[in-house]
């Protein structure tokens, strides 16, 4: 498994966002208070380009894609969700939690209009013995980059599995 590291085992392209998603993500993500204007009208920034940008969190994943896979898949069968797409047989555990996540935002603003991109690695593999016996935590990458190959966020995903 260890030759899979810094392989692409995902790929997703978001279908272009539009102002309604914006606008219906940051309603959702403020209720139930008022969300910014920034988020409904863009009117304080045009710098980049002409609409509002959307919050550092909104997923333009979250409805559907326009290339690759929406979700995870089966949540129960992890090998398939990493290694598996690589045509690399999994560890075989049968469970698997969230460790955790850490985001970096680049400052680019994800817009009216953007396409975006996500490409997903396996980075690293790290076994530890727990109180239910031998667990192992996989670090996955998820780069985000817009139409203008400009990156919009990358954040590193644990899952621990056992």
């Amino acid at each position: 498994m260890e030759a899979l590291i810094g392989q692409e085992y995902d790929q997703k392209a978001s279908h272009p966002i539009t102002l309604s998603d914006i606008r219906r993500w940051a309603l959702a993500v403020y209720w139930p208070a008022e969300p910014p204007p920034m988020f409904l009208d863009g009117s304080h920034d045009s710098t980049r380009r002409d609409g509002p940008f959307a919050p550092e969190d909104f997923n333009p994943f979250a409805w559907t894609v326009a290339e690759g896979v929406a979700g995870f898949g089966d949540a129960h069968d992890t090998d398939s969700r990493f290694e598996g797409k690589l045509g690399a047989k999994g560890p075989g555990l049968k469970r698997s939690v969230n460790g955790g996540l850490d985001v970096n935002y680049t400052g680019v603003k994800m817009r009216s209009g953007d396409v975006i991109r996500s490409v997903s690695r396996i980075v690293e593999y790290r076994e530890r013995q727990g109180r239910l016996g031998q667990m192992l935590f996989t670090t996955i990458e998820t780069t985000w980059t817009n139409q203008l190959d400009e990156v919009v966020k990358t954040q590193k995903m644990t899952v621990i599995r056992y």
